[in-house]
Parts: structure tokens; sequence; C-alpha cells
């Protein structure tokens, strides 16, 4: 018996016992969806994550002064970092809260003052008005660029620019309007005011630099400048190592990274488990209908089919199974995590090359657990056959 006349008799026989087909591929379905569903929240995530650090700015070195009193970062020896190979550019920060006046609508918000090249370094983008200017800073100028959130909170929907708003009393003129940026790794980027380095000090009534942002020139020698950054650290401020920080974006880029993939594995694992389950569903069902089928068997084997021609019928009923229910599962997948993004507001991201190996695995599934039911089917003796009721 030819390859395709199998596998018409193989459709034949799933064809005619529908409900019981449905129920053997109901395994593969469910394992082949879930997987396709929790490796897409898993990575969804990753890229959140991702994005989240990408918000931060990019090639991003970041240095934390934890006590002010002993490292006092000023923007003299602040020039040293920037004769570092490596180095791109750097914004220099000094920050605190405030109260924000316009009219009668006052709130508390987080105070940055910072150079021209924050904007950059931060890839802050301004959607409304323009950035500071290194003229600005030289000039302490009385300016702010409002984020977003603080724009609508003092300004409602009018535009700000060009306006006023009230600062520990002195009038502030607003120049720009951050784009928003939302939160970031516990941080809320639209809740401030960027204002000229120089001016911030005189609001705060503090010289010393509470934060560095240094960016590379490239990913490749980030670790590289970040040593070269310590040691200078280390010489300005030897046997006070403690009291500052150097912090690489590419280190916790990489660290979240490794358990995103982690989660995103053990999902898939938990996934998988569903699929051996339904891969024992198909055996145990193939099982039953090798002992129905028995005098079927029996008589096609009296009328000259070989042990092969049987092997292959049952073997090809569990691959038809299982990749049905592959492609059911797939649909499924898709169709589920879109909803379940909808509902729950996650990132799904979805992999072709997840939903292949998915599939693929699906029937892999359907030949390991097909081979014993069509094996057993095949060394059935024609005669004990015949006579069985």
């Amino acid at each position: 018996m030819g390859f395709l006349q199998s596998i018409k008799m193989a459709l034949r026989s799933i064809q005619g016992n529908k409900l019981r087909s449905f129920l053997t591929m109901l395994g593969i379905i469910i394992g082949v969806s879930s997987v396709i569903v929790l490796i897409s929240i898993g990575q969804g995530t990753s890229e959140a994550v991702t994005n989240q650090i990408n918000r931060l700015g990019t090639n991003l070195l970041t240095v934390n002064v934890m006590d002010t009193d002993v490292v006092k970062l000023t923007q003299e020896n602040i020039e040293k970092f920037q004769k570092i190979e490596g180095v791109k550019a750097i914004a220099p920060v000094v920050s605190g809260r405030v109260v924000a006046k316009n009219g009668n609508t006052s709130t508390q918000v987080a105070l940055m003052g910072t150079t021209a090249p924050y904007q950059t370094v931060r890839d802050a983008q301004v959607s409304q008005g323009r950035f500071l200017s290194d003229i600005d800073v030289e000039y302490r100028q009385k300016i702010v660029v409002l984020g977003a959130n603080t724009a609508q909170t003092l300004f409602g929907m009018d535009n700000p620019i060009g306006k006023y708003v009230q600062i520990n009393g002195t009038s502030f003129k607003v120049v720009g309007v951050l784009a928003s940026k939302g939160g970031s790794l516990g941080q809320n980027g639209d809740d401030v005011m960027v204002m000229p380095l120089s001016t911030a000090q005189r609001v705060i009534k503090t010289t010393n630099i509470q934060t560095l942002y240094i960016q590379g020139k490239s990913a490749d020698q980030l670790d590289q400048v970040m040593g070269l950054v310590q040691r200078v650290l280390m010489n300005m401020f030897p046997n006070h190592q403690d009291s500052y920080s150097v912090f690489n974006q590419k280190d916790l880029m990489d660290t979240m990274s490794s358990v995103t993939n982690t989660m995103t594995m053990m999902l898939g694992g938990i996934a998988g488990i569903s699929l051996l389950v339904g891969g024992i569903g198909i055996m145990n069902i193939m099982l039953v209908s090798v002992s129905e089928r028995t005098r079927e068997i029996g008589i096609r084997k009296a009328i000259g089919a070989k042990r092969r021609d049987i092997l292959l019928q049952f073997l090809i009923e569990a691959i038809v199974l299982s990749s049905l229910g592959g492609i059911v599962g797939i649909m499924l997948g898709f169709a589920g995590g879109k909803l379940l993004a909808a509902m729950a507001g996650i990132t799904i991201s979805y992999s072709f090359s997840v939903s292949l190996i998915a599939f693929f695995f699906s029937l892999v599934v359907g030949v390991v657990f097909g081979v014993f039911p069509a094996s057993k089917a095949a060394k059935l003796d024609p005669i004990q056959a015949l006579r069985y009721e």
C-alpha cells in the first residue's frame, strides 16, 4: 500500500471519530497555545525592560555621589572625565525638591540642574519649545524646561512656552516642555523641572554635583571607559570608594536580560509539560483505537497488508492528529496572546521561530507517542485478530 493511500485511510479514520479525534488533539492544542502565549509574555517582558533601560540613555555610565561632604564633584574636576578616551558627552546634575507655582496652582516637584549635553546623554526629547543651551548655563539664565506632567499640572491645556512659574519666590521663564517618557525603573521622568546647572546651584544652594552621566562612544568601549572613570575618581578621592558608585547601564541590561531569559525558559518548560501530557493522551487514545479496530487489522492482514502498512497507518494517524492540534494551537496562541495583552495591558512579543519550534515539537510528540500503539497494531497476529470480539 502506498504512502498516499495510508494518509487517506488515516484521515478517513479520524473523520469517522470526530469527537474522539478532537479530544485527542485537545492536549496538543492546549500545549502549543500555552507555549506560544507564555514565551510571548516572557519575550514581551524582556523587551519592555530593555526599552525602560534604554529610556535612561544609550551607552550610559552613571556616577552617583552618596556623601557630598566627602566627594565634592565640581565643574572644574569634571573636565578631567571629558579627556578620557571613549567618552562622547558628559552631563553633571544637581537635584532637589522645590515648590513651583503658577497663579493659584502649586505643586512640589523634583528640580534638576544640568547642562545642554543632558539632552543627548539621557535622550531627552522636547515636545514644545527648546532645551537648555550652553549660553543659558554660562549666564545663569532664569529659565526652566518642564516635564510633561509638571506642565499639565501647572498650566493645564494652555501652552506654557514663554510664561513664568514661581520657584521659591523667584520667577522663571518656561522655554520648553519635555516629551513624556513615563516611568523607568521606579523613576518618573515627567514630574520634573530642568534648569541650567549654574542657576539650579543657586536655587538649591549647593555647588556639589550629585550625579554625573557619562555617555560612551560605543557599547563595546563602555567597560573600558568605566574602568578609566573609576581610576580618575580614585585619584581624586583616595580611600573614599564607599562614598560614590559607578553604574554601568550595560551591566544592568545584561543582568535583566539574563533574568527575563530564565523566566521565559521556565514558562516555556511549564508549557512544554502540557505538550507531553497531550502526547500521552494521543498514545492512550491510539491504544484504545487499536483495541477497537483489532478485527479490521486482522482483515487487512488477511488480504495482504504487511506489518509496515499497519505500522504506517497508525503512525500517520498520530502525526496527523498532533499536526492538526499544533496548527489549531498556534492560531489559538496568537489570538489568546492578543486578548491577554488587551485585557491585562501587558506587552506581548510573538516569535515566528518559537511558533515553528512548538509546531515541530507537536509533530515529534505525535511520532514518539504514536510509535508504541502503531507497533502494537502491526504485531497483531491476523488469526487472533480475526477471532477478537
